[in-house]
């Protein structure tokens, strides 16, 4: 698998552009950040054909530049999980309304349970369901290629955020622990900010998955 990373907008949020092989243009998107812009220029120099578009959750920093990525690519499938699809639709469950621009979009075209496949441009992911930072929030895993787009569910050293609406410290402990830490250990993790990891790296060192740590709202995003 060919996968591309865009760090976008304000707050940096990783978007991944996936290609079957580097000499293919059918991809698919994981995540829109704040700002499209930079995504659109790439998919256009690179004259890519984006299939869809998967969203791991619904807060504002991971689904504002779909608006931008839709006026260019209107024939374009969103896909997110039933439990964060209100989240496209109503700018105070995004946390939008709060950031200052407010941001409301059409519904998704398909909403994702656990146990789901996406497959987009020759490309298959299993969902993961993993609330904690959000409702419904998901993980993208490919076992054939050993990786798992984890959005703000985990980060290398780190975990989401749970101080947010819909946010559960105790849920999200869970979701790592029972879906996440439960992959191969060579699993490479992408996640939704800051650079990659793998599964083994995070069960040995990451400072949250430790025996009696709960203090999950000094998460990262």
């Amino acid at each position: 698998m060919k996968i591309d990373r865009l760090i976008l907008g304000a707050y940096e949020t990783n978007c991944y552009v996936l290609r079957k092989s580097e000499a293919v243009k059918d991809c698919f998107i994981i995540d829109t950040g704040l700002d499209a812009r930079e995504l659109v220029d790439f998919l256009e120099t690179h004259k890519l054909n984006p299939a869809a578009v998967v969203l791991t959750h619904g807060h504002v920093d991971h689904i504002v530049g779909l608006a931008e990525l839709q006026d260019r690519f209107p024939d374009i499938k969103v896909y997110i999980h039933k439990l964060d699809a209100g989240m496209l639709t109503g700018e105070k469950n995004n946390l939008s309304a709060m950031t200052g621009m407010p941001f409301i979009s059409k519904p998704a075209d398909f909403s994702l349970e656990q146990g789901d496949v996406i497959e987009q441009a020759d490309i298959k992911l299993d969902v993961i369901h993993t609330p904690g930072h959000t409702l419904g929030g998901i993980c993208l895993y490919s076992k054939t290629d050993g990786i798992v787009f984890v959005g703000d569910t985990l980060f290398a050293n780190s975990v989401g955020r749970t101080d947010m609406p819909g946010g559960n410290s105790t849920q999200l402990l869970k979701s790592i622990k029972q879906k996440l830490c439960t992959l191969p250990d060579e699993t490479i993790c992408y996640p939704g900010h800051g650079p990659a990891t793998t599964i083994k790296q995070e069960k040995a060192n990451n400072p949250f998955l430790s025996a009696g740590r709960r203090d999950f709202a000094e998460g990262e995003q």
